[in-house]
């Protein structure tokens, strides 16, 4: 990137931040503001609440055993848990297929942010299934008592869509976000109302996301 562009984007990104106050939506009866960066653009897609949801649990968890699968609260806060990420590259980053990851500790919080729909989908050979196994291997990661936190978006992974509408995709809890505008305004909805929706249609990237949530028994 020039550096023409860069200020560019910089002065944008500033103008964008004062002309508009930061809008709320809520979740499970919890406010949050919509999250802005300049960094893939969140105003425009789904990491606009899929960031404070997650982040917030993250902050909960201060100074526990913290996995993040997929690199993504590192663009955007400096972080000390453990990152695992086939592909990109990074400090501190784990580059390991998430089916083959056997940590040598248990872990407290599992979190991952719109990343498990593209295991076994977006590779070759194409493997629908494969998520199952993921989702399998991190639940045998988290520490008696720990919670698991994924983002999914709906539409992206049509056969994840089909495990989840089978409920061999199947979360402790389970919660929906719909977006309504073209400006990335979201709200809580339930399943029945996302089940359908397409991805990038009728606005860019996801329409509907679901926030599953796996609590392990304490032992």
């Amino acid at each position: 990137m020039s550096l023409t562009s860069g200020l560019c984007i910089s002065l944008f990104f500033r103008t964008f931040k004062s002309a508009f106050k930061p809008a709320r939506f809520t979740f499970r009866g919890q406010t949050y503001n919509y999250f802005y960066h300049r960094y893939n653009s969140t105003w425009r897609n789904e990491r606009a609440i899929e960031i404070p949801i997650v982040w917030d649990i993250c902050k909960k968890y201060k100074g526990k055993r913290i996995l993040e699968v997929g690199n993504v609260l590192s663009h955007y806060f400096p972080v000390r848990h453990t990152i695992l990420d086939k592909y990109e590259k990074g400090p501190g980053v784990i580059n390991l297929d998430v089916v083959d990851f056997q940590p040598t500790e248990k872990y407290d919080l599992i979190v991952s942010i719109s990343t498990l729909e593209h295991v076994g989908w977006d590779e070759k050979p194409r493997e629908p299934r494969k998520i199952l196994r993921a989702l399998r291997n991190l639940k045998e990661a988290l520490a008696p008592g720990g919670l698991m936190v994924v983002t999914l978006p709906i539409g992206y992974n049509r056969e994840m869509d089909k495990l989840i509408e089978k409920r061999e995709i199947c979360f402790t809890e389970q919660y929906c976000l719909k977006r309504i505008s073209p400006d990335n305004r979201w709200i809580e909805v339930t399943y029945s109302e996302i089940r359908h929706v397409k991805y990038n249609i009728p606005f860019p990237a996801a329409n509907g996301i679901i926030v599953g949530i796996i609590r392990k028994a304490d032992k």
